[in-house]
């Protein structure tokens, strides 16, 4: 895919904003049984929220030997599936496998949640759920392929729209009211929310499976997909032409997805359980359009569908590739080489021409083929995650049903 993102440059490795440090795990909070859904940080790290099919909501806290203990365990009608949490309300939002969406305060002292609203937003699972304090506005998405979008003053329903596949993930930028909606089918929906309509601005294409999660960036106008076609892409949205490259650094569907702005620093994680982190402070190449040819670009040989060409010369066509550092069409033999290229996002070795590798080699140095990513095997494959790198904070959860608490401050260059 071509992509016209201008770059941000980074002034000089040493201003990298991670080091090569590994995060450190701090404990672990088993829950046999139950599958966690969905985990948040509160307090600076001190205390965890977690929901569970065992229809559970439950506050754990730290005590003073270091371990998680739960403060509170609330019981809701159906599973909860989804939540929001607002630190500065204390305003809890919690999405239902029955389709509603349900309002809590959580107390200062996190001891107790106080029920204050149901929305009967959905007609399934709800996949997401967000507040918006500066519109009082809960959005949501399900399964049914509805966004929706509801006032917290009266409960009413203001608006939605019906997507192409399930809903399953969603990003909201508030000063513009643009929301962005990942489906199942991979395609990312734009909508422009007002008081009482919702809006199609544009749809993004270039997932080829689940859009798992979405995240971000006000400040540099970009916004981040996951998905389980393994990739991470990175969209050009202020420059209104939805272009984007690719960050390729997982083997595994991503289910994870968090960007810090001040930290310019995008963590993923996935179900091969690595979780990895991007510096988004340094320079990064457009990833080229792929050229289409009947012949390899390079030794002009047959691909397999030009048949009066293989008639003409007198033999056998040729499977196409293409080469990721110029996008041309070549055969096999033209591109054999295989390398690196992390301002391209491709962190793992991808196949090039022979013309690409030797430029690699000659001109751009061991430098440009240093790493602009930072991997950490979390030890079980990643289905949810929380991060909160102001202080230092990460929490993971497994398909092992176990909640993982990591200090990662040692990997942030402070």
């Amino acid at each position: 895919m071509a992509a016209e993102i201008k770059p941000m440059t980074c002034a000089a490795s040493s201003q990298k904003t991670l080091t090569s440090e590994k995060p450190n795990l701090l404990s672990k909070i088993d829950s046999p049984g139950h599958e966690v859904f969905g985990v948040h940080i509160l307090s600076q790290g001190r205390s965890i929220l977690s929901i569970s099919d065992d229809r559970s909501v439950r506050i754990w806290q730290q005590r003073a030997n270091g371990q998680f203990w739960p403060s509170v365990c609330h019981y809701l009608s159906s599973p909860p599936t989804s939540l929001h949490y607002t630190a500065s309300s204390r305003t809890l939002i919690i999405g239902l496998h029955n389709g509603t969406v349900m309002e809590f305060e959580v107390a200062p002292d996190e001891n107790s949640l106080n029920h204050l609203r149901d929305y009967l937003s959905h007609q399934g699972r709800v996949t997401g759920v967000l507040f918006s304090g500066s519109h009082s506005w809960i959005l949501s998405i399900s399964r049914d392929k509805f966004f929706s979008f509801h006032s917290t003053t009266t409960g009413h329903r203001l608006g939605g729209y019906e997507c192409g596949g399930w809903c399953s993930s969603m990003e909201f930028d508030a000063p513009t009211s643009h929301v962005f909606v990942g489906d199942y089918t991979g395609v990312i929906t734009m909508l422009k929310l007002d008081a009482g309509s919702c809006t199609l601005v544009t749809t993004l294409r270039g997932h080829t499976s689940c859009v798992s999660g979405l995240a971000w960036d006000g400040a540099a106008q970009q916004l981040f997909s996951g998905s389980h076609d393994h990739s991470v892409m990175v969209w050009d949205v202020g420059g209104g032409k939805g272009a984007a490259y690719e960050l390729q650094g997982h083997t595994g569907k991503v289910r994870g997805l968090k960007h810090c702005s001040e930290r310019r620093v995008l963590v993923s994680g996935g179900e091969d359980g690595m979780l990895v982190w991007w510096d988004m402070a340094c320079s990064r190449l457009v990833t080229p359009e792929w050229s289409e040819s009947d012949n390899c670009q390079y030794c002009g040989r047959p691909f397999f569908w030009n048949v009066k060409a293989m008639i003409n010369q007198k033999q056998l066509g040729l499977r196409q590739h293409h080469c990721r550092k110029c996008g041309k069409a070549v055969c096999d033999s033209c591109s054999s080489r295989r390398t690196n290229i992390p301002a391209m996002g491709f962190e793992f070795n991808v196949r090039v021409c022979e013309r690409c590798y030797e430029t690699i080699s000659d001109q751009e140095n061991v430098a440009s083929k240093e790493s602009l990513a930072v991997f950490h095997e979390a030890k079980h494959p990643v289905t949810a995650m929380a991060v909160d790198l102001e202080c230092g904070s990460l929490v993971t959860v497994g398909t092992d049903n176990v909640i993982k608490i990591w200090d990662v401050k040692p990997l942030l260059n402070n």
